[in-house]
C-alpha cells in the first residue's frame, strides 16, 4: 500500500513538473521566474484591511507562490473614460479622473499574473504615484536586466499584490 502511495505521489509530482514553465525575457532569453504551474484562473485577491495594518506594505499576494494564471481582462494603462463606473481593472475598485469621470483599463489582455516574490532579476523602472508601492496605472514598470520593459508590478498597500508579465515581452519555456 505504501509503495502504491509513493508511486501515485511520484506520478503527480512528475505530471506537475511536466506542466511547469519558466518565463523568460523575449528579447534576451534570461529567466524571469523559476518553474511555475498554471492555475485555471486568476484567484480573487485576498481580503486585506490595509488601513488597519501596523506597517504599510503590500497586501497578501493574489497568486500563490509557484503558480501563474492568465488575465483575460484588460489590465494596466491606458485608462480611458467609461460610460458607467466599474472596476478600473480586475480586482481593483473604481477609479476616477480629475473631472470626476469613471475610468477603465484598455490595457492588454493575456498578461501572465504571478506572485511578485516569484520574479527574478527585475528592476523597478518607474512607479505611478502611490503611498507605499507601485500601481499599474502608469503601465509597465518592471524591466529585465537587458533594459526591456516586461511587466507591471502592483504593490501599493491598498491594491492587490501581483505582477503582470506582458505576454508580448516574455515567453514560456520548459524548465
Amino acid at each position: 500500500m505504501h509503495d502504491q502511495q509513493d508511486q501515485d505521489h511520484g506520478s503527480i509530482s512528475e505530471a506537475m513538473e511536466a506542466e511547469a514553465v519558466v518565463f523568460v525575457c523575449a528579447t534576451c532569453g534570461v529567466a524571469l521566474t523559476g518553474p511555475l504551474i498554471r492555475l485555471p484562473a486568476v484567484p480573487e485577491a485576498p481580503y486585506y484591511a490595509w488601513w488597519e495594518a501596523d506597517e504599510p506594505g503590500p497586501s497578501p499576494a493574489t497568486v500563490p507562490s509557484g503558480c501563474y494564471a492568465v488575465e483575460t481582462e484588460p489590465y494596466g494603462a491606458p485608462l480611458v473614460v467609461a460610460a458607467v463606473p466599474g472596476p478600473v481593472m480586475p480586482r481593483h475598485g473604481e477609479h476616477w479622473n480629475v473631472d470626476g469621470k469613471p475610468l477603465v483599463s484598455q490595457g492588454p489582455r493575456g498578461n501572465i499574473v504571478i506572485n511578485p516574490d516569484d520574479a527574478r532579476g527585475l528592476e523597478l523602472r518607474h512607479a505611478s504615484p502611490a503611498c507605499c508601492g507601485a500601481t499599474p496605472t502608469g503601465g509597465m514598470n518592471q524591466q529585465c536586466a537587458c533594459g526591456t520593459l516586461v511587466a507591471t508590478l502592483c504593490s501599493d498597500c491598498c491594491l492587490p499584490y501581483e505582477l503582470h508579465l506582458s505576454a508580448d515581452h516574455v515567453r514560456a519555456v520548459r524548465p
